[in-house]
């Protein structure tokens, strides 16, 4: 009797799972596909742009950074950067994160608005 039981339990667990793995994969998927970058919370746009930076600081190639940058956003990188700063500060990024923002955002601001040409 207690064997029966278990495996009325297991049998219902895993019809559960896939009656609900086919409702949301077949009958009703979401409806997200093909986002891009600028779909992102503020939050994660931060995180991105602070990649963006820790790979600026690594290989100095500021014409890629810039690129990475237009991805963010349909804004010039400047204001990419100022808007991340002050979204940086608000969530309590460490200062050495900080810095390094801090450091992309002079190069961006320093190099005009026909730089995010590719080379």
């Amino acid at each position: 009797m207690r064997n029966l039981r278990l495996v009325f339990f297991v049998a219902s667990i895993l019809a559960g799972l896939a009656i609900g793995m086919l409702y949301g994969w077949v009958i009703n998927p979401a409806p997200y596909s093909n986002l891009d970058a600028t779909t992102l919370r503020d939050d994660y746009k931060a995180d991105y742009v602070l990649m963006v930076a820790e790979a600026y600081r690594q290989d100095g190639n500021l014409p890629l950074a810039l690129r990475r940058l237009s991805l963010i956003s349909n804004d010039s990188p400047a204001q990419v950067m100022v808007r991340t700063l002050v979204s940086a500060r608000d969530l309590g990024y460490a200062p050495s994160d900080l810095e390094v923002l801090s450091n992309l955002s002079q190069a961006v601001q320093g190099a005009g608005p026909l730089s995010t040409e590719a080379p």
